[in-house]
């Protein structure tokens, strides 16, 4: 079944949880890059570029509140190519890693994996609720977010295993997954998207 419900019923609680994950998202998106480009890190980078990512999906989401259903959709394909950015930039990312492969600083960036997780799992949960009342806008959301908390762990598991063996391809390994993860969220973004617009079209 395709997700074409519009923001029609969206109630001010649907907003300020919009309002207040996009914050949190920007708010960690300077923590975590900071820490990222201090030790080198390919996965906090990656991550930290996915936070300011669905800062933008949610203040969009917010924007797009009084838009028509069909626009709304159209801008759900935009959101789609978003996704991908992170995926980019990582890719940036993990060239340089390759052409100096020295291994982040371990402490750092397991607290950091593990700030990370706390604030996407507390976004998805918030955003949980809402994820089949709307259209593929706020799918987009919830996905990021979802999928974020999982490269959260892998970043968490990257640093421990970074202990026990002192090497640059545990958090480049989880660098690239991560990029992986968001071209299939953008996949499937993008086709809920299109079977938006497609029956509204037809509508």
């Amino acid at each position: 079944m395709a997700i074409c419900l519009g923001f029609v019923s969206m109630d001010e609680h649907f907003k300020k949880t919009v309002l207040l994950v996009a914050f949190l998202n920007l708010g960690y998106f300077g923590i975590e890059f900071a820490v990222a480009t201090s030790i080198g890190s390919v996965s906090l980078f990656a991550d930290s570029i996915d936070f300011l990512e669905d800062t933008l999906i949610n203040f969009l989401i917010l924007n797009a509140l009084g838009w028509s259903a069909l626009r709304r959709a159209q801008m759900g394909k935009v959101l789609a190519g978003i996704l991908l950015i992170p995926g980019l930039a990582t890719l940036w990312m993990a060239w340089q890693k390759f052409m100096l492969p020295i291994p982040p600083a371990v402490l750092p960036l397991t607290i950091a994996g593990t700030g990370a997780l706390v604030i996407n799992l507390s976004c998805a949960i918030m955003l949980a609720r809402f994820r089949h009342h709307t259209g593929s806008l706020t799918r987009a959301a919830f996905l990021s977010a979802r999928n974020d908390a999982f490269a959260n762990i892998a970043i968490v598991t990257a640093g421990l295993i970074t202990i026990y063996i002192p090497s640059a391809w545990p958090d480049l390994i989880v660098g690239l997954s991560i990029a992986l993860i968001n071209a299939d969220a953008a996949r499937e973004v993008y086709i809920a998207a299109t079977i938006e617009v497609s029956e509204l079209v037809k509508s």
